[in-house]
């Protein structure tokens, strides 16, 4: 008897984990679209003063508004947790949307986060309150932007500019508002991460699908 257990933990188990893994990746092998459409970032402007887009690429956006400092623990957060780990792709991009007067501390920020990254492809766009607002609103989200026009979530924003995430009142790994709490790096580790993952292989498979 003992003999068929092993036997059967030897070459069942392994057959039966990689079925499990291989259902997980086919139940998510798209991110799903939030909201279709959301604003360009037409009315905003970068450090260099040159425009910024989510047309083409693929955004992780932040909304850090009037007070720059003090959203610097979730920017490291995100920078370790998400941006580390994909700043070569291709396409891919951080935004942070912070008003206009706010230049010298998004300097200082990415000086601070320059000692350990690549922070060129992290993006400022700076703006008045009411385009930032109209920004934040066609996330069509049930998430407000505080007294500073800031929030603590991230938000995916697809080559198509629509807002991708988890949705479905029976998924109990839905992200609350479909964004991802910068606070947490559960959070980030354990679901932004993974849903990165996916948008990211989504557009990887399509360009080989092209090219072939």
């Amino acid at each position: 008897m003992k003999k068929y257990i092993v036997l059967f933990v030897l070459f069942a188990l392994p057959i039966l984990a990689y079925l499990f893994f291989a259902s997980g990746v086919n139940n998510f092998a798209n991110l799903p679209t939030i909201t279709p459409q959301v604003n360009e970032l037409t009315s905003f402007v970068s450090l260099d003063g040159e425009p910024l887009r989510f047309k083409d690429k693929i955004t992780i956006l932040m909304f850090y508004g009037d007070n720059i400092n003090k959203m610097e623990g979730n920017a490291f957060n995100l920078n370790e947790k998400i941006y580390g780990k994909n700043h070569n792709f291709n396409d891919f991009q951080f935004v942070a949307i912070a008003k206009e007067g706010q230049q010298q501390a998004a300097l200082d920020l990415l000086e601070e986060i320059s000692t350990t990254t690549d922070t060129r492809k992290w993006n400022f766009g700076f703006a008045s309150a009411e385009a930032i607002q109209e920004l934040f609103s066609s996330l069509e989200t049930n998430l407000s932007l505080d007294e500073d026009l800031a929030n603590t979530h991230a938000f995916i924003i697809d080559k198509e500019v629509s807002l991708r995430g988890r949705k479905g009142e029976n998924d109990p790994s839905k992200i609350e508002n479909y964004g991802y709490n910068t606070s947490s790096v559960g959070e980030l580790n354990n679901v932004m991460d993974d849903d990165v993952k996916v948008i990211l292989a989504e557009y990887r498979l399509a360009l080989k699908k092209y090219n072939k």
